[in-house]
Parts: structure tokens; sequence; C-alpha cells
């Protein structure tokens, strides 16, 4: 198997693709401390919303619902995991990162933050019950 580049940030370049198989070769190829953020992120996306779709698209795994459009996304930065919830605004309590897109917001994961597993889960099953974006 060959090793993906990593981008800047550390964001590993995979090729666009539908399904488990190419979020997960992005999640292994996530460096150091960013895989284990990335294993929870999944995890946390798969217990809240069993029926999840994914896709690797810009090398950044994204999570929907079949014929509903995409819900979340994360990408590997310097120093954090940037999470985005393309509705975020709508979500309770609403994400704390601000997007220059009015209905955006993220969060930002850093090495040494504890991850709220269960705020992650409500946000997810919140954001997957609201119409999608389509990209």
């Amino acid at each position: 198997m060959v090793t993906p580049k990593l981008l800047s940030g550390g964001n590993p370049q995979i090729p666009k693709g539908e399904g488990d198989g190419p979020v997960q070769a992005y999640i292994a190829a996530m460096p150091g401390w960013k895989n284990r953020i990335g294993r929870a992120l999944d995890a946390v996306i798969e217990r809240a919303v069993p029926s999840v779709n994914k896709a690797v698209k810009w090398n950044t795994p994204f999570y929907g619902i079949e014929g509903e459009g995409w819900f979340t996304s994360f990408h590997c930065f310097d120093r954090y995991v940037k999470v985005t919830f393309f509705r975020g605004t709508a979500l309770t309590p609403v994400p704390p990162g601000k997007s220059k897109q009015q209905n955006v917001r993220y969060l930002d994961i850093r090495e040494a933050d504890e991850i709220d597993l269960e705020q992650l889960e409500t946000w997810m099953k919140q954001a997957s019950k609201l119409p999608g974006e389509r990209l």
C-alpha cells in the first residue's frame, strides 16, 4: 500500500471516492494525534446516524444522508481538526466556530482537547435531520 502524501496542515491527499473505504483510508493517513480525532469522529457519526453515507471529496471526508446531501465533514490543519456543520446555526447549542457562510459553523479540536462525545453525537443526530449540502 502506498502511503498518501500529506498536504499542508497534515491533511491526507486521498483520491475522491464514495463509501466507507476512502474515508477509512483518509483517517488511517491522518498523522499523529489527528488520527485519534478522526477515528473518534467517524465512530460518533456512525453511532449517531447508522445509515450515514460517506465520501471523500477535495481531500476531506463528508458524511450525509442518501438523497439529502451532506451534513458534516472534517479536515486536518496544523494545530487542529476542523469539523464543519453545514447547517450549524440550526443546531442546539450552536457550535462555537463562526464562518463567513451564513449557516455554517465549525468546531476546532486540538491535540489536548477533551472531546465531548455526547455533545458531538447530539449535534450529528440534529444535523442529519436538516437539509443537507449538495456538493
